[in-house]
Order: structure tokens, then sequence, then C-alpha cells
């Protein structure tokens, strides 16, 4: 499902227009992103919990020359899905 058919299949459940449904949708994606840059978790009782973790320095090796690298360390995203999302 892409986000044009999730953006149609919200609006069909929640009775909403499919403008309403791409503003919610947008609004709860971009306040997701904010809080999980400052830090934080977002947790949704029975869906998910969306965190931040730290990947560490680690060595890679470049694809075109075959020598290696070392890759930075950075911050993720990480979901971790709760028992209610169980298929």
């Amino acid at each position: 499902m892409n986000k044009t058919e999730l953006i149609s299949a919200m609006a069909a459940k929640a009775g909403m227009t499919k403008t309403d449904a791409k503003k919610a949708l947008d609004a709860f994606v971009e306040t997701t992103k904010a809080s999980l840059k400052k830090g934080d978790k977002v947790a949704i009782l029975g869906f998910g919990t969306f965190s931040v973790a730290k990947r560490a320095k680690r060595q890679g090796i470049n694809p075109k020359t075959k020598k290696p690298i070392t890759i930075k360390a950075k911050k993720v995203a990480k979901f971790k899905a709760g028992k209610g999302l169980a298929l």
C-alpha cells in the first residue's frame, strides 16, 4: 500500500474527505518526526512504538573500489510492533 492508497483507505474508514485524511496523515508523520528528533518515543497502544536508536561507527567496503571505509555513527528511527498489530 502506498501513501495515496493509505489516504483513500483512511478516508473511507473514518468517513472523511481524502483531503482531511491527507492532512491527518501528514500531521501524524510531522509530529512523529519532531518527537523522534527530540529523542522522545511515540507509543500508540495496540499498534507499536517509534523510537530512536544509536547506530555505532562501523567498517564497510566501498563497492566500487573494494577498499575498506569507516561508516559514521548515526541515529536511526526504529519501530517495534505492539501486540495488537500481530497478524
